[in-house]
């Protein structure tokens, strides 16, 4: 869609009206305003937090689960989120008890934390029932087996040399062919 010139112009007069906070704690406010949260953060690691904490996790659940397939990766992956933003949720918990003022701040906060520990552990049940059955599934399925190797063809018993049928020499005379070809010693 193509807007005006003068629309244009009165867009960028708005802008320098708009330059965002200027004041240290309004920068502090807003520092992670950008910062998706739930399970698709682009960080699922916030600075402070630890790195080594987050891989331990993932490696347990790991062992735990064992997945075998893409999809059941993406269930871990879902189930190890969860966790590690419910840990989240608690200490910010503690946080709002900490530094927020008894009343209806503290209340709101609070409520906003309990929504998201619900959604968390719900989806944490979720992909540990989605990944049950996905196992489940898969250990259903037959499995394809090793390609066994054809059995010892068995030979059919030898029997003893008939003689073979006549033949027709070039010369048109019909000779039996010889049984043998050693020479007679007798």
């Amino acid at each position: 869609m193509l807007i005006s010139q003068k629309q244009q112009q009165a867009n960028r007069n708005n802008a320098q009206h708009s330059t965002g906070p200027v004041t240290p704690a309004g920068k502090e406010a807003i520092r992670f305003n950008a910062l998706t949260y739930g399970l698709r953060a682009r960080a699922t690691i916030l600075p402070g937090e630890n790195a080594a904490d987050y891989s331990q996790l993932w490696d347990e659940l790991e062992a735990d689960w064992q997945p075998q397939t893409r999809t059941e990766r993406c269930y871990l992956e879902t189930m190890v989120t969860s966790q590690w933003l419910l840990n989240r949720v608690a200490e910010s918990e503690q946080k709002i008890y900490a530094y927020i003022e008894f009343g209806e701040q503290q209340f709101k906060m609070l409520a906003f934390a309990a929504k998201q520990r619900a959604q968390l552990e719900r989806s944490f049940r979720t992909a540990t029932a989605d990944m049950k059955q996905s196992q489940k599934e898969r250990q259903a399925r037959p499995q394809p087996q090793p390609a066994k190797p054809a059995p010892a063809s068995v030979s059919p018993p030898v029997r003893p040399a008939s003689p073979p049928p006549e033949y027709v020499m070039s010369e048109g005379a019909q000779v039996p062919q010889p049984v043998s070809c050693c020479p007679d010693t007798r």
